[in-house]
């Protein structure tokens, strides 16, 4: 919604390139600079110029590049290798990192006067572990994206899978979930994705998930919910009051733990 939603957007991970490589790709150069140089090429920022500029994996920026990105934000010119004559530019810069970047200030491998200075405002996405219940939206809307896209629609995932996928730590974080759920995908048979298909251990009766916080604290309110609704004939306002939560919650929370909200369909 910015003015330079039609302007030019240019990325580069700078985790990716070698480093050799990395300032010739970014500030881009002059014929001649170096062996292969036979004709002068702009760089990414260059190529940005009245849009925007993603930098990916910042964190992983060699020391000696940081003091040149320094200038070009400070500036706002970009010096191609081997040229004496500075280019102004007029840039967006969105950076993103998976690293911690105040742990690299303290151990001096990222400027600290850098990170002050793509840091006006920042946006703090925490892994999958980190966000209760986000794990089994993210997996679902991946279900029905990678589903149409390799001519699968309508895959759902089976009561076993969404317990895995609730359960399993994500250590790869949404990488990892993006690979587990395109397997599945291609290797479920017909239209219901199993913890097996994801590769996942559904095994929720052992030792370890009783250790689960999350699991137990998700058992308790599950059966605390379903206590209030029978002891209340399934009023929700009711029984909302009874939980001392809002109805609105309570809607939400007997949708995401699937609790029949009825007589007639809990069989009561």
């Amino acid at each position: 919604m910015s003015h330079r939603f039609d302007k030019p957007f240019a990325a580069i991970n700078c985790a990716a390139i070698p480093e050799n490589l990395l300032e010739s790709e970014l500030f881009g150069f002059e014929k001649g600079s170096f062996t292969g140089a036979t004709q002068s090429k702009k760089g990414k920022i260059e190529s940005a110029n009245g849009g925007t500029l993603f930098l990916d994996e910042i964190g992983d920026m060699p020391m000696p590049l940081q003091a040149k990105l320094l200038r070009f934000l400070q500036e706002r010119v970009v010096d191609r290798v081997g040229s004496v004559n500075p280019v102004p530019v007029d840039v967006r810069v969105v950076c993103a990192t998976h690293r911690d970047v105040q742990q690299l200030i303290d151990q001096e491998t990222f400027r600290e006067d850098l990170y002050y200075r793509i840091s006006e405002i920042t946006l703090d996405v925490p892994a999958l572990r980190e966000r209760e219940g986000d794990a089994l939206v993210v997996a679902q809307s991946l279900l029905q994206s990678l589903g149409k896209q390799m001519d699968r629609p309508n895959l759902a995932f089976t009561e076993d899978a969404i317990k895995a996928i609730k359960t399993h730590p994500w250590p790869g974080n949404v990488r990892e979930m993006i690979n587990k759920v395109k397997r599945a995908t291609i290797m479920a048979d017909g239209k219901r994705v199993t913890a097996a298909d994801l590769e996942l251990n559904c095994d929720l009766e052992g030792p370890e998930s009783q250790l689960n916080l999350r699991q137990v604290r998700e058992n308790a309110e599950r059966a605390a919910i379903v206590q209030a609704l029978q002891s209340c004939s399934f009023n929700m306002a009711q029984a909302s009051r009874l939980l001392g939560v809002t109805r609105p919650t309570l809607y939400n929370l007997t949708d995401k733990y699937r609790i029949e909200t009825s007589p007639e369909s809990s069989g009561a």
